[in-house]
């Protein structure tokens, strides 16, 4: 905590002068941006980044507080001030602002320095912010988390989410200051949707302060006593106007994401007493090249002991393969550098979390009915050198948290999603709980890699293999319980000694006439009806669709018959993903069919589902028969 007497009060008010001439450069010379927000925003970037414990010298220091800016289209004001404090270059900010060779983006992005979180979906920072105060508690760390809003997104349901979440863990350490100039892009937010921001964070235990968000003693006075309670989650909400520094700006919210005419700009500078040096960052920005900025380093070393394999011989389901892993993982590694932990909406016994539950509570964090808060607090976890399991059911994990883990992604988290009651295997709950998209969406999520392992001695060494590897990872999965794939002798096929390899492609059954591909809950009702044929019919586990094994389908599918079986949507499942890859790399079958879900499916035990959609070891045998005549 700083303190700050009247001079450096005066020079930041000097400070906010030149800023708010920065945000108007930059804002013109890109054509575009959002100028108003970002000067009603101002002094609170100001205050925040002044007070806050983070030094330009070291901004990625792991005692630093963080820093994460909700409302990301005001990255113009975020960027002028970081310049002005001496985080980044000024002028490489202004010329190159929105520009393909500059990090300087659009919206603000982790990995500049004194930014921890990009944004721009509105609603999602305060989540993050959860994740980084949380995080804070589980490693032992003495920081503080600030999240700076806007007024407009308080309507959104993941704040409220969020919200509660912090007092419930008692987050004394998060700061929310709202930028609340009750302007949006269609009026005021009153009127576009009214929201009493300080009754509803109150509701939910915070501490709510009232300033003049243009008044850097009252924001000081604010953050202070915000920092000192150890109690209380505190928000400050923060009265500021619309474009403010230039008269014909204020209040006018048609300045929310236009930038100013030449004339305007001349204008606007010689109200703030500034030089008009535009031409110069013209000429700068012309001299950029047509070419992508270089993307920051934001990964760490990921150090956790590893755990011996378990190996099932008898009929288990994956889910509680995966819980009993993730449990290994969790207790041997309760001291180390790299903590595990796991995420749950309310469903811990059928995502078998309830094991972590049971006997490493300290590493548990229940989040109840609210995916939406859930995966973004994960992502944020996972950022902070903390191994992050969210577990949930594949129709909430993936389809309701689609834009969660976008921005996940985006953020280049640590991330283990495991989604659970995947695809018609979910049986008699029905088409509302049929997640059938868990490798159609994550293919969206550009940096995410799919699993789908064949059966629980495969999901072992999965778990195992991806909590020790950086990067974003969904495994998917049934609910029913499976036997253990075997090779034709009776033998386990993923063994004792079977090694989980990234991207390899299991050969279950070899055959030199058709190639079932296949993943998952189906693949022993493949092997099944292969077995009918034998010699004739092989069987590729295909578990890493992403990243497919060009030698073994060239092997395997060129001048052959293929047959996709998958317990997913028809449309964007694994046939595409394969036949794409196929066409792509010039291996032609001679024949290519897919026995997908077509449609949203009818309730009843999981084996009838099959039956009925042709997913049984009988219906694909009457497949391969038709196939192979």
């Amino acid at each position: 905590m700083k303190n700050f007497d009247k001079q450096t009060i005066s020079h930041l008010k000097q400070l906010a002068r030149l800023c708010r001439g920065d945000i108007l450069k930059m804002t013109y010379v890109a054509n575009s941006g959002h100028p108003g927000g970002s000067m009603s925003s101002l002094e609170i970037f100001l205050s925040v980044y002044s007070f806050a414990n983070i030094d330009p010298k070291n901004p990625n220091d792991p005692l630093r507080d963080r820093i994460v800016i909700s409302h990301g289209h005001t990255s113009p004001g975020v960027y002028a001030v970081l310049g002005r404090l001496g985080f980044v270059n000024i002028d490489e900010v202004i010329a190159g602002f929105r520009h393909p060779s500059s990090i300087f983006e659009g919206h603000v992005t982790r990995g500049i320095p004194g930014i921890d979180w990009s944004t721009g979906n509105l609603g999602q920072g305060l989540s993050a912010g959860v994740g980084f105060a949380l995080a804070s508690k589980i490693k032992g760390l003495d920081y503080h988390v600030y999240v700076l809003m806007s007024d407009a997104e308080q309507a959104k349901g993941q704040v409220a989410e969020a919200r509660r979440v912090a007092r419930k863990f008692g987050l004394s350490n998060i700061t929310v200051v709202i930028d609340y100039n009750d302007a949006q892009i269609s009026g005021r937010a009153r009127d576009v949707m009214p929201v009493n921001i300080r009754a509803n964070y109150e509701a939910d235990g915070w501490r709510v302060l009232e300033v003049d968000g243009h008044d850097f003693e009252q924001l000081f006075n604010a953050l202070k006593e915000a920092y000192e309670d150890k109690v209380h989650p505190v928000a400050i909400i923060a009265h500021t106007v619309i474009g403010k520094g230039v008269s014909f700006m204020e209040n006018d919210v048609s300045f929310h994401g236009k930038p100013l005419s030449r004339e305007q700009l001349d204008k606007a500078l010689a109200e703030l007493g500034l030089e008009n040096d535009i031409d110069k960052y013209i000429q700068m920005r012309k001299e950029l090249p047509l070419a992508k900025h270089k993307q920051p380093k934001t990964d760490y070393s990921i150090k956790i002991k590893a755990t011996p394999f378990r190996t099932y011989k008898d009929k288990i389901d994956n889910r509680t393969a995966f819980g009993k892993a993730l449990l290994d993982i969790v207790k041997a590694n309760l001291d180390s550098e790299t903590p595990v932990v796991a995420i749950d909406c309310d469903l811990a016994s059928s995502v078998k979390l309830d094991e972590v539950q049971k006997h490493a509570p300290e590493r548990f964090f229940q989040l109840g009915v609210q995916e939406h808060n859930a995966a973004t607090v994960a992502g944020a976890l996972s950022c902070e050198g903390i191994v992050t399991f969210f577990a949930d059911f594949g129709v909430f994990g993936v389809s309701e948290t689609y834009n969660q883990h976008r921005l996940n992604a985006i953020n280049n988290t640590n991330l283990k999603v495991v989604v659970t009651h995947c695809g018609l295997n979910v049986g008699e709950d029905g088409k509302t709980h049929h997640g059938l998209d868990y490798i159609s969406a994550p293919a969206n999520w550009l940096g995410y890699k799919v699993i789908v392992p064949a059966d629980p001695n495969q999901t072992d060494r999965v778990i195992r293999y991806i909590a020790g590897v950086y990067g974003n990872f969904l495994v998917a999965m049934g609910r029913a319980k499976m036997s253990p794939i075997t090779r034709e002798d009776g033998s386990l096929f993923f063994d004792e000694n079977y090694v989980f390899e990234y991207g390899k492609i299991d050969v279950i059954r070899d055959g030199d006439t058709v190639t079932i591909i296949t993943c998952g809950s189906v693949v022993e009702n493949a092997i099944k009806a292969a077995d009918q044929f034998k010699g004739k019919v092989a069987v590729l586990n295909v578990s890493c669709p992403f990243d497919l094994d060009k030698e073994t389908l060239k092997k395997y599918c060129s001048g052959r018959k293929v047959l996709v079986v998958e317990d997913h949507a028809a449309p964007l499942g694994l046939a595409a993903i394969v036949s794409k890859f196929l066409l792509t790399n010039g291996i032609i079958p001679t024949q290519f069919e897919q026995i997908a879900v077509e449609e949203h499916a009818v309730s009843g035990p999981y084996e009838a589902l099959y039956e009925l959609y042709n997913l049984s070891s009988n219906k694909i045998a009457e497949r391969l028969e038709m196939m192979l005549k």
